[in-house]
């Protein structure tokens, strides 16, 4: 560097503005990493159930403003018509009638004994009566023959205990623990001040394990039947189980639901369950992709799904000068298609019109491929994160679509979702499970009820037959 009045050479002027050149650059890619990074952070922030795949039980007490993925109908809130509520209604024969006589004459004072009876009004109470438990003792009776051979009677099957519990007490049992999600010590506190009977949560444990022990059968049966069907729904979601994360696998029609527990989320713990494997039909699930290791299933993948991803890109991606986004524009050809299809069931049409459906199906397109094709700066991760769903958008496209040309695929696969909300019940009720082996058969338990509240059967009568060594089996045609 020059000294005193000298003035710096070319070659001096020249490494000094490289020098500065080498650090603006270096600045401009730390600044377009960090934004990047705060871009990503944002992302992060902003998810919730509205727009990502989170249950709604994680965004906490301040409750994003819910969004309507369904669009506008021209239905009311409320209940339709036609639908037949689940209001009191009087029976024809009560089973106590208490009659209450008029003391005297509301006028002159006079009595009415033997007055003529002029009106009559009812008035029903719904109430259950003192419960009590009941003890019944059996007794086996030996008596000793002439010949000298004593013979003893036999008890009832399941009267093999000095003293034991019922099939009614441990149906309400596994009912209360499996099917409301109270902790086996709280299970045990409800039916002892309930019934007045001291029940301990071993207790629970054993009656628990005993019920799910008679459901290898059932759960063989239901694996068939879904195996078989035309079309099945597919989901997974996590629980802790005994300190670990596991994960919580479910198979589900219209009138069957198998539900089971597994070390893995992917295809290993789908091919122990065995119906992917050798399924045929329309599978309906979500993008995650070891389901896509079954090339014998036709493959439908969840719009709703699809749908939160969309507004999570309108929220996060800036538009044009227009006003335009390709998410919304995806986003409004699915509710579209989706409208067309729900018209043509109530119609009693077996398709769409074509002409729309191709108009729609190339507003998806078209949109999807303006995202997949558009560059996106080096380290920018959503825009890198839209493109990569613009780009499976383009590659899945049948399947996205497949509700629209076959009316047995629904739009959705909230049907299986339905099936594995209870582990998010009962991590809120309960929390988690404290052994697999609890796990286990918490979930057959679930299959067998999941199936039975498909085919309208009540509970407490499954639960009954179950714990009395018959579980339910639905009548098929």
């Amino acid at each position: 560097m020059p000294t005193g009045n000298e003035l710096p050479s070319y070659d001096e002027l020249a490494a000094l503005v490289a020098q500065q050149a080498q650090v603006i650059n270096e600045l401009r890619t730390r600044v377009a990493a960090l934004e990047a990074e705060n871009a990503e952070l944002k992302r992060r922030l902003g998810m919730n159930s509205t727009n990502s795949s989170q249950p709604p039980s994680t965004d906490g007490l301040a409750k994003p403003v819910r969004k309507s993925l369904r669009g506008k109908t021209s239905r009311r809130p409320g209940g339709q018509a036609g639908h037949p509520g689940s209001t009191l209604t009087p029976v024809a024969v009560p089973d106590e009638v208490i009659r209450h006589e008029p003391a005297a004459c509301g006028g002159c004072g006079g009595g009415l004994t033997g007055a003529a009876q002029v009106g009559l009004t009812r008035r029903q109470v719904f109430d259950l009566p003192e419960i009590t438990v009941r003890v019944t003792e059996h007794q086996a009776v030996a008596r000793q023959c002439g010949c000298g051979t004593v013979t003893c009677g036999v008890a009832p099957d399941g009267v093999d205990a000095p003293v034991s519990y019922g099939p009614r007490i441990a149906a309400i049992t596994v009912y209360l623990y499996v099917a409301q999600f109270l902790s086996k010590k709280r299970t045990a506190q409800a039916l002892a001040e309930l019934f007045g009977t001291p029940v301990s949560t071993g207790t629970v444990s054993a009656i628990t394990r005993r019920a799910a022990a008679g459901l290898g059968g059932f759960r063989e049966w239901v694996r068939e039947r879904i195996t078989a069907s035309e079309v099945v729904h597919f989901d997974e979601t996590g629980l802790r189980v005994a300190g670990q994360l596991r994960w919580v696998h479910s198979a589900s029609t219209g009138k069957y639901a198998l539900i089971w527990v597994h070390d893995k989320r992917g295809r290993v713990a789908m091919d122990a369950a065995g119906v992917l494997p050798a399924f045929t039909g329309i599978a309906v699930h979500d993008a995650w992709a070891p389901y896509d290791c079954y090339p014998a299933a036709t493959h439908a993948l969840c719009n709703a799904h699809l749908l939160r991803e969309l507004v999570a890109v309108v929220e996060q991606a800036s538009s044009d000068e227009r006003g335009w986004c390709w998410a919304e524009q995806v986003r409004t050809a699915l509710l579209e298609l989706k409208t067309l299809v729900e018209q043509a069931i109530a119609e009693g049409t077996s398709a769409i019109d074509a002409t729309l459906l191709a108009r729609h199906t190339g507003y998806v397109r078209s949109a999807a491929l303006i995202a997949a094709n558009t560059a996106c700066q080096p380290g920018d991760t959503v825009a890198a994160r839209h493109r990569a769903l613009a780009r499976r958008i383009l590659d899945r496209q049948t399947d996205y679509l497949r509700f629209a040309t076959d009316f047995r695929v629904p739009f959705d696969n909230n049907a299986a979702e339905r099936e594995i909300r209870m582990v998010r019940l009962r991590e809120k009720v309960s929390g988690c499970l404290r052994t697999l082996t609890g796990a286990h058969d918490f979930a057959a338990i679930r299959s067998y009820l999941a199936t039975a509240a498909k085919h309208g059967m009540g509970f407490l009568h499954v639960l009954t037959e179950l714990v009395q060594g018959n579980p339910w089996l639905p009548v098929t045609t």
